[in-house]
């Protein structure tokens, strides 16, 4: 069976027409990122497996903030090593969603954060890093500057969902697309690159 191999992470790639699963999977993130991405490329195999994600991580985000959503998430891909998924979702924040300019973001990730986005992030990379090391007093902290119960739960919820995606990504190889580090620039993605390295091309 002749195979195609992409350099922008460790699986081969079928030349094959992908069942009718796959290029609904393909679709639906094309419409979201303007391309087809990586991720959707390397897990288009399992399109099952990706529409399940696909499921439970929509439920996850649509219970949140989406800036929340965003600033935890980026935070919990810090935390994992997982460039990608830092670079995609500062993509999402800044370019696709609006939410937070670019330099914003930049001031926010160099430690420049108000206490809210900055009790969220701590939280959401310490629970990346170790769940098992979150104590009450952290959940606290989320009280303190008027978050929820539900707001920590929600939180949780994202980061366990990222720890996920992220492991998966990484483990075969996968590398950032290069179409949203250069939407970003050169000092964001330089902030974001904290695993693999994006995408030559």
């Amino acid at each position: 069976m002749p195979t195609d191999v992409l350099q922008s992470m460790f699986l081969t790639q079928t030349t094959d027409a992908p069942t009718t699963e796959t290029a609904t999977a393909h679709q639906i993130a094309t419409a979201q990122f303007g391309f087809l991405p990586n991720w959707a490329v390397a897990l288009g195999g399992r399109p099952a497996v990706l529409a399940a994600w696909n499921q439970l991580n929509t439920e996850i985000r649509n219970g949140m903030d989406r800036r929340r959503y965003e600033l935890a998430t980026i935070a919990a891909a810090h935390a994992l090593r997982s460039t990608y998924c830092a670079v995609a979702h500062s993509w999402l924040l800044t370019h696709k969603l609006g939410l937070v300019a670019p330099d914003e973001l930049a001031t926010i990730l160099g430690d420049g954060a108000d206490p809210v986005d900055r009790a969220v992030m701590a939280f959401a990379g310490k629970v990346a890093r170790d769940a098992a090391a979150v104590a009450d007093a952290d959940v606290q902290e989320l009280r303190d500057v008027g978050l929820s119960d539900d707001d920590v739960l929600d939180i949780a919820l994202a980061v366990a969902s990222r720890c996920f995606f992220a492991t998966a990504l990484d483990a075969v190889g996968v590398q950032t697309d290069r179409q949203l580090a250069d939407a970003l620039g050169p000092q964001l993605t330089q902030m974001l690159t904290v695993g693999r390295p994006v995408a030559a091309s």
